[in-house]
C-alpha cells in the first residue's frame, strides 16, 4: 500500500463517509483474563462515542511506510485451510457475526500478544465501494470499479487516569478525582486484506506499530504467520556496518560522503514517486562502486551482505541514511551540512593534526551572534579546522 491508498481509507473513517458495518471488542485485564465484550452495529452507537473510535481506527492507517507502517505478504502455506490468511479471510467473510470465529480470535490474540497490563481488542468490518477514477486521478462516485470489504483490528492499551484534584460545580468545591480506566491510542493493529492499487489483495496486509523499533516479531510470525523485515533502526546500523566491514581500513569521510550524495540524489530522482525506495544488494554494490569503493573491497561485498543483512533482505533509502542532511560526528563536536553542500567539507593535515576543514562563506553566527572577521583572518585563509583525531 502507498501513502494515497492509506488516505483514501482514512477519509472512510469520518462521521460523513463512514460505512462501517460493525464493530466488536475484547477487554483484556492484565493476567490474559477476558474481562467483558463487545458486539454491535457501529452506526447504532452514540456519536460522541463514535468519533473516539474514529480515532483510534485512524490512527491504526498513521505513520509512515516503511518504518511504522509495514506491508506484509502472507507465505503460501498460510493460504491453506486452517493456516494464518485463511482464519482472517473467514473472519472477513462472516462479517463479525460469527461468535465462534469471534471467541477463536480473540483467544489467538490473547495467547501471542505479550503486553504488560490490560488492553481493548476492537474489530471492525468495513464494505467500501470503491469509486473509479480517471486518469487526472479524479473520484467518478457513480462509476464503481469493485467493493473493498475489510476487517480492522486495533490493541489499545488500557490505563487509569492520573490521579488530581478536580472542581464539583454542585457543592463548588475541589476533591479528589475519581480515577477511570481509560483508553489509550492503539500499540498495534492491522488491516486485513490490503488495499493495494485501489484493490483488495488478499495475500497481503497492512501492519501498524505504534513504536517502530518494537514489531513484535513474535505475535506477527504466531498470529499473522508472516516475517517481519528489519526495523528501521536495524536497518540503518545494518547498512552503516555494511560500509565499515566492507572498506575496513579505507573507510574514510570522503568514500562515505559519496555514499551519501549518492543516496541524496536517487532520493531526489524519485522523491515524485508514491512507494519508498527499495534497495536489493545488487542495488546496494552498484551505489558502492559508484562511490569509490574499490573493486578489490567490492570482492568482499557479496559475503559481508549476506552476514550483515540477509542475502533476500532489501533496505530502505530512507531508513539506512538521513539524506536530508550530512553529519560528522567526534566525541565532542558535531558538525551538520546541508546535503547540497557536502563539497565544503574536506580533511587536511594542519600542524600534523588530521583535521576537519570547512571554509567560512558569508555570514557566520555564534549563538545567534554575527562574528565579524578581522584584517588578520581575512589575510589568511578563510577556514574553519576542527581536530578530527578520532577519524
Amino acid at each position: 500500500m502507498i501513502k494515497q491508498e492509506l488516505t483514501e481509507l482514512k477519509k472512510l473513517l469520518t462521521p460523513n463517509n463512514c460505512s462501517i458495518t460493525r464493530i466488536c471488542g475484547c477487554y483484556v485485564d492484565g493476567e490474559k483474563n477476558k474481562k467483558t465484550e463487545l458486539k454491535q452495529a457501529f452506526l447504532a452507537l452514540p456519536e460522541e462515542e463514535m468519533f473516539k473510535y474514529f480515532e483510534i481506527f485512524r490512527k491504526t492507517l498513521s505513520g509512515t511506510i516503511g518504518k511504522n507502517l509495514l506491508n506484509l505478504d502472507f507465505p503460501l502455506t498460510s493460504e491453506e485451510y486452517g493456516g494464518t490468511q485463511d482464519f482472517l479471510l473467514r473472519l472477513k467473510d462472516s462479517k463479525l457475526k460469527d461468535d465462534v470465529l469471534l471467541d477463536m480470535y480473540y483467544d489467538k490474540i490473547i495467547e501471542s500478544y505479550e503486553y504488560v497490563g490490560n488492553y481493548l481488542i476492537l474489530v471492525i468490518h468495513d464494505v467500501y465501494d470503491v469509486p473509479g477514477r480517471t486518469r487526472d486521478g479524479i473520484d467518478m462516485e457513480d462509476a464503481s470499479d469493485e467493493i473493498y470489504e475489510y476487517i480492522l483490528t486495533c490493541i489499545c492499551p488500557v490505563a487509569l487516569s492520573k490521579p488530581g484534584l478536580s472542581y464539583h460545580a454542585e457543592e463548588n468545591t475541589f476533591h479528589n478525582r475519581i480515577r477511570d480506566w481509560v483508553v489509550g491510542m492503539p500499540e498495534t493493529g492491522f488491516l486485513f486484506p490490503a488495499f493495494n492499487d485501489r484493490s483488495s489483495d488478499i495475500h497481503s496486509l497492512l501492519y501498524y506499530s505504534k513504536n517502530a523499533e518494537e514489531l513484535r516479531d513474535g505475535f506477527v510470525e504466531q498470529l499473522l504467520g508472516c516475517s517481519l523485515p528489519l526495523s528501521a533502526g536495524s536497518q540503518k546500523e545494518t547498512f552503516q556496518t555494511l560500509i565499515e566491514e566492507t572498506l575496513g581500513e579505507t573507510c574514510d569521510i570522503e568514500v562515505v560522503k559519496n555514499i551519501h550524495d549518492k543516496l541524496t540524489e536517487i532520493t531526489e530522482e524519485h522523491k515524485d514517486d508514491p512507494e519508498p525506495i527499495v534497495l536489493d544488494k545488487n542495488e546496494v554494490k552498484t551505489i558502492f562502486a559508484d562511490s569509490g569503493v574499490s573493486n578489490e573491497k567490492l570482492e568482499e561485498f557479496d559475503k559481508h551482505y549476506n552476514e550483515t543483512a540477509g542475502e533476500k533482505t532489501s533496505l530502505l533509502v530512507e531508513n539506512v541514511m538521513n539524506t536530508r542532511t550530512f553529519e560528522v560526528k567526534t566525541p565532542d563536536v558535531i558538525v551538520k551540512v546541508k546535503p547540497d553542500r557536502t563539497d565544503l567539507v574536506e580533511t587536511k593535515i594542519i600542524n600534523g593534526r588530521r583535521c576537519l576543514v570547512i571554509p567560512l562563506e558569508g555570514d557566520v553566527e555564534v549563538n545567534g551572534v554575527t562574528i565579524r572577521h578581522s584584517l588578520a583572518d581575512e589575510a589568511a585563509d578563510d577556514y574553519t579546522a576542527v581536530p578530527a583525531d578520532t577519524f
